[in-house]
């Protein structure tokens, strides 16, 4: 069988990557390597989750684990729970926008700290050998869903729930994991004193995904968030994909707010609160977001991106905050861990105290920092692609940087050319200052270098 183990988590296609005696023995190379006498254990929604859960819970047990289970809960939850409870590690068993037929596993250690790279390649190395040591006592699994009353607590003090609103959101839950831990959140929240109005879309968890894979990042997926934003007249639309840990935003006229401008927008909301709090950001496109960070009094750190090195920048840094422009946002208030709750609350926060509309605030960025999006190349040499670019324009370049691929800057536009850390893959990112026709131009430019 081909290994459901990636760069950073584990993802498979069930049957021929990844099935429930596999999942077991990940469990128990995963007992083994951290030592855990106390798991936290999560899934999602998919129709697999439930029996590769059990699978899990038995290999952890079978180590004398005990396997504190959150039943169906977001990822994030799982991250909370294993802080919360002190837990040796924790696993959510999700496969997030993959299809139907995919699922995998996030693994973290205490604290909700990523694994060190030793640690997953050993896990990896004892699964894959079979790994099925004798049976240890003490294993037990115990019904720990009730924690998500402390973590909507939680988060509702992070995001400072009595000065939201009054807003009316479309809320777009996938049919994944989000509806009720969206349900208790919005409850704990208004009790706090917040004002939504939420319309609730595709809230049901189902396991089928009736309306679709929940995977906004994909544009023929946008429509459906969009057009009900407009039909129901709200400040803005909130879509979540499989697991929660994300969370896509749209403005009241329902356009899709690129990644890069809710890293700014998040970065502004914390510096409200924190002036001269240090940023963490990816190096895809920054000049929005360093702006923000600029003009509220605080530090920009590029990171590379992944979240792992975010994570990490962001304790090495002493961040209040770390954003990926794929809709990975970290907070220091939240282990240092992603979360898909927290950035609308914090926008929706924004919001209420700027009087602006997202459509205002989102403007100006798009105006004064417009960018291509992400594009893809499939090409045969990765390495030698990126050197072909760098000696047809580093010369050029007013600066250099090489936190995570090649980074070139221009002056009025500067481009990003990096390897995907999950598939064979090169990834453009292109920016102007306040003129889109060069970022036309640069993209012309990068895929005639690299179209050879």
């Amino acid at each position: 069988m081909t290994s459901p183990f990636k760069t950073y988590d584990i993802r498979g296609r069930l049957g021929t990557e990844l099935n429930e005696t596999i999942a077991r023995r990940i469990a128990r190379a995963f007992a083994t390597v951290t030592g855990a006498g106390a798991v936290v254990l999560a899934r999602d929604c998919r129709e697999s989750s439930p029996a590769l859960a059990d699978a899990v819970a038995a290999g952890l047990m079978a180590s004398g684990v005990r396997v504190l289970d959150l039943g169906m809960a977001g990822t994030e939850e799982m991250y909370f729970a294993t802080a919360h409870l002190g837990a040796g590690g924790g696993i959510a068993v999700t496969a997030s926008h993959n299809p139907r037929e995919y699922n995998g596993m996030k693994l973290v250690g205490a604290g909700a700290v990523p694994l060190p790279d030793a640690a997953f390649a050993e896990i990896r190395r004892l699964t894959e050998g079979g790994h099925d040591p004798d049976l240890m006592p003490g294993g037990a699994r115990e019904d720990r869903s009730g924690v998500r009353v402390a973590y909507v607590d939680h988060v509702a003090g992070l995001v400072a729930a009595g000065g939201i609103g009054p807003l009316r959101l479309v809320v777009n839950a996938g049919n994944g994991a989000a509806g009720p831990t969206l349900d208790a959140l919005a409850d704990g929240l208004m009790a706090k004193g917040a004002r939504l109005d939420l319309v609730r879309m595709h809230h049901d968890p189902d396991g089928s995904f009736p309306n679709g894979i929940p995977n906004p990042l994909l544009p023929e997926n946008r429509p459906v968030t969009a057009e009900a934003v407009k039909a129901a007249g709200a400040d803005m639309g909130v879509a979540f994909d499989g697991d929660f840990d994300r969370c896509f935003l749209f403005d009241g006229e329902g356009g899709f707010v690129d990644g890069e401008h809710v890293v700014a927008l998040l970065a502004a909301a914390h510096l409200v609160r924190e002036p001269e709090a240090t940023i963490i950001h990816d190096p895809r496109v920054i000049w929005a977001v360093q702006d923000a960070v600029r003009r509220g009094g605080g530090r920009s750190v590029l990171a590379q991106t992944g979240h792992v090195f975010l994570k990490a920048a962001m304790r090495r840094e002493g961040a209040v905050y770390g954003g990926e422009m794929s809709a990975h946002h970290y907070f220091r208030g939240f282990m240092a861990c992603d979360s898909g709750m927290i950035p609308w609350l914090m926008v929706a926060g924004l919001l209420s105290q700027s009087g602006q509309s997202l459509t205002e605030l989102v403007g100006a960025m798009r105006r004064d920092f417009p960018s291509s999006g992400e594009i893809n190349f499939r090409v045969a040499d990765v390495p030698a692609t990126v050197s072909r670019v760098e000696a047809a324009l580093a010369s050029k370049a007013q600066s250099i940087d090489r936190t995570d691929g090649l980074s070139l800057d221009f002056g009025d536009w500067r481009l990003n050319l990096r390897a995907s850390n999950t598939e064979p893959l090169l990834r453009l990112n292109v920016e102007a200052r306040g003129d889109v026709g060069l970022v036309a131009e640069g993209v012309e430019k990068l895929r005639a270098l690299i179209e050879v």
